[in-house]
């Protein structure tokens, strides 16, 4: 029996009694979602039915060697790097727990070495699809249309400053330098920080403010920098909905989400030879450890071009 099949009994009192306390545990004192509740109770379940299969009579019988048997007999049904990962921090959380509830004396998982998640990022775009996203948003706000102008200046903000949805659609017209092209956000612990952007967003805000959004403007838009429809300041969701609108216009990108953007403009910074450390301030991460993962993917686009282009690669 592999560990994904389970009897058609159920599992042992001591087990089953084990699996229902710790989900209670997850729902009552740690107040986990009931999406996480069901993940980790599953994981857990996975466990103790391949438990019972190699003659285990309690919790307390599960020791390291089953427990490397367990993670290794998943890596060879082809369960993913990222799911072995989670499979295996729930496991430590069940056995974390029942160590403080009597139910084992040792905890093997302290000694488990599980594979790492694998860094992955959105899709990136390529310099060229990020040409051809604009040129399409231009064509569309060359019509006059103020949310096809507004939708052309978000997504120019977006690439240019590398900044966050939620920082952009925060954004008050005060907040922008025209002066010293630079903006300021407040992003993750409310930590201000000013970046810089580009002639191209700097022309197509311009055009938004001048010419767009006083069609769209009343007395409550305030002083938002985007506006919706209907003249309120503008959502994450309805930012979320131009930028994928103009991804699946390319159809030839695995972006799917906004964040694409930021990641996109990092690499292409970072393609362009800019500073890590400045790239690191830019986006407002508190750690030079997050920005380096954009390092990567430029080293991996470098491979890529070297190896399609060198005679001798």
């Amino acid at each position: 029996m592999t560990s994904a099949q389970k009897p058609n009994s159920e599992l042992p009192l001591r087990f089953g009694s084990a699996l229902a306390a710790f989900a209670l545990h997850l729902r009552a004192e740690r107040a986990r979602s009931e999406h996480t509740i069901r993940a980790y109770a599953a994981d857990v379940e996975s466990l103790l039915y391949f438990a019972v299969a190699a003659g285990a009579r309690d919790p307390g019988e599960i020791d390291l060697g089953m427990l490397r048997e367990w993670l290794g007999e998943q890596s060879t049904e082809g369960l993913a790097r990222s799911t072995l990962a989670r499979r295996a921090a729930s496991i430590r959380t069940f056995m974390a727990w029942a160590l403080r509830e009597g139910l084992i004396v040792d905890n093997p998982t302290l000694r488990l070495k599980a594979p790492k998640r694998q860094k992955s990022l959105p899709g990136v775009l390529q310099q060229a699809q990020m040409a051809r996203l604009i040129a399409a948003l231009e064509s569309a706000a060359s019509e006059g249309d103020p949310l096809a102008v507004r939708d052309l200046a978000l997504v120019e903000l977006l690439y240019a400053a590398g900044i966050r949805v939620g920082e952009l659609a925060a954004l008050d017209i005060d907040d922008l330098d025209f002066e010293r092209r630079t903006l300021k956000v407040l992003g993750k612990g409310n930590k201000e920080r000013t970046v810089p952007f580009g002639t191209p967003a700097e022309a197509a805000v311009l055009r938004w403010l001048r010419s767009a959004r006083p069609a769209l403007s009343h007395a409550r838009s305030g002083a938002a920098l985007f506006l919706g429809a209907r003249g309120g300041r503008i959502d994450q969701r309805q930012v979320r909905a131009v930028v994928e609108r103009g991804f699946n216009g390319l159809g030839d990108t695995a972006a799917t989400s906004p964040h694409a953007l930021r990641h996109t403009a990092a690499t292409h910074l970072l393609d362009g030879g800019a500073d890590l450390r400045a790239v690191q301030e830019i986006l407002g991460h508190s750690s030079l450890a997050t920005t380096q993962i954009y390092t990567h993917v430029s080293v991996e686009r470098l491979r890529s071009s070297y190896q399609q282009a060198h005679p001798r690669a």
